[in-house]
């Protein structure tokens, strides 16, 4: 090979610091890889005895540095530069925002625009706040213990829902009034696909003259129009919530079986997203807000299954799971 490379070699056993050793190490080998690419330039049996002594140079570079290195480190010159910028670095693994926080905020972002204030409340509630304010009566099915764990029967409970901050919210602002809770509830469920203990629940309120059930189902269809798309099938229809007077609830065309029925929708085609209705003027009084002058709506969702429904989810397990990988795009 070329004097100037064997010269190079030579100098390895004359360098004094490991710094000097590696940058050497990474000249020579650098020339080598150059000389390589000129191999298909000369003819095959010149091919095959400049490419033997190009490997035996290369092994002969490495194997005197290697040994220049390890005669530095027995006489106990410390490395005064560990950095190698050639060696690959290991990969940072950069985290991703969670689905549920990722749907949180475009939902934050959505009733923002409408003028919602976002508001909070205790996980810790009463048994007035709960229920007895909301128009739930003492015998309903809720306030017993296979739905509500409590910390201490029967008054203090954890919430089953975030609906009492709604009353907070009340009782603590002036009117008119526009405010969206979210945050966690829990409930003494058995988990499966479709229902954990503890869950994101997200509730929505307006107060005010003369608000009407209309305003209240072009919000919930704007909101759907936002986070589905117009052409995804919707139903609305009557139903019973004791806060709300009248009530509905808004399905959705389940989107894991097209409407054919599947363990998601418990077969049967719909999955309900939201329920609402008009807030009962027990509420509004249990608020101390004049029911005859001022009316208002307000809707709750689970928001775990919002984000089955944004994401295609099929578990809400895997929200809770360790599987950390397992993060879809929002």
């Amino acid at each position: 090979m070329e004097d100037g490379i064997a010269a190079l070699t030579r100098e390895l056993s004359a360098l004094t610091t490991p710094a000097r050793v590696r940058e050497r190490r990474r000249a020579l080998l650098a020339l080598v890889r150059q000389r390589f690419q000129t191999l298909g330039q000369l003819a095959p049996e010149e091919r095959r005895t400049a490419g033997g002594e190009l490997n035996a140079l290369k092994a002969e570079v490495e194997r005197l540095a290697t040994e220049r290195l390890r005669a530095l480190e027995a006489t106990g010159v410390q490395a005064d530069d560990a950095f190698e910028p050639d060696l690959p670095t290991t990969p940072a693994r950069v985290g991703r925002v969670h689905p549920t926080i990722a749907v949180l905020r475009r939902v934050n972002a959505f009733f923002g625009s409408l003028g919602f204030d976002v508001a909070d409340g205790p996980e810790i509630e009463t048994d007035w706040y709960n229920f007895s304010a909301l128009n739930l009566p003492a015998d309903h099915p809720a306030r017993e213990m296979h739905d509500t764990i409590y910390v201490m029967e029967p008054d203090v409970l954890l919430r089953t829902h975030t609906s009492p901050v709604e009353i907070h919210a009340m009782e603590e602002r002036t009117l008119p009034l526009r405010v969206v809770v979210p945050g966690k509830a829990y409930r003494n469920e058995d988990t499966n696909a479709t229902n954990n203990s503890m869950f994101y629940h997200y509730e929505g309120l307006a107060v005010g003259d003369d608000i009407q059930l209309g305003h209240l189902r072009w919000t919930l269809n704007a909101f759907l129009d936002y986070m589905f798309g117009p052409q995804t099938q919707r139903r609305f229809r009557a139903k019973y919530y004791p806060q709300v007077e009248p009530g509905l609830g808004v399905d959705l065309l389940c989107r894991f079986c097209s409407g054919a029925g599947c363990s998601v929708c418990k077969v049967k085609g719909w999955i309900e997203i939201v329920g609402a209705g008009m807030v009962h003027p027990n509420v509004l009084s249990a608020a101390g807000i004049d029911w005859t002058r001022y009316s208002g709506f307000a809707f709750g969702m689970g928001l775990d299954r919002l984000v089955m429904g944004a994401t295609g989810i099929a578990d809400i397990r895997e929200l809770y799971g360790p599987r950390m990988s397992y993060v879809p795009e929002v």
